[in-house]
């Protein structure tokens, strides 16, 4: 996944979301409908497309060890929330893992 559109139409195919943008264009956000919550931001900062996606805190460790992809959450809670920063090289399902994981996390 290289595009904004490659992860938004992945992630609106998980469920009933919805894609909505209430910062700026440069954020979107897909929410479920039931409960509303987001379960993934796409942003471009510095050139860079950019996800943050929620993550079981046991979890995060590995996934900041294991992926050189992955960040700690850009202005998000680090304990719960991980970036994913992507680009040439990233393997697409490693991303989607990343997103279906955070959609299970917020749809409970």
């Amino acid at each position: 996944m290289k595009t904004r559109e490659e992860v938004l139409s992945f992630a609106l195919g998980l469920g009933d979301a919805y894609p909505d943008m209430p910062f700026d264009e440069n954020w979107q956000l897909v929410r479920l409908r039931k409960n509303k919550k987001t379960f993934v931001f796409i942003y471009d900062y510095k050139g860079e497309l950019r996800i943050n996606v929620k993550c079981l805190p046991e979890r995060v460790g590995m996934y900041l060890e294991g992926f050189d992809f992955v960040i700690p959450a850009y202005h998000m809670n680090k304990k719960h929330w991980i970036t994913a920063v992507l680009g040439e090289g990233v393997p697409p399902d490693a991303v989607k893992q990343l997103i279906e994981e955070s959609f299970e996390l917020v749809d409970r």
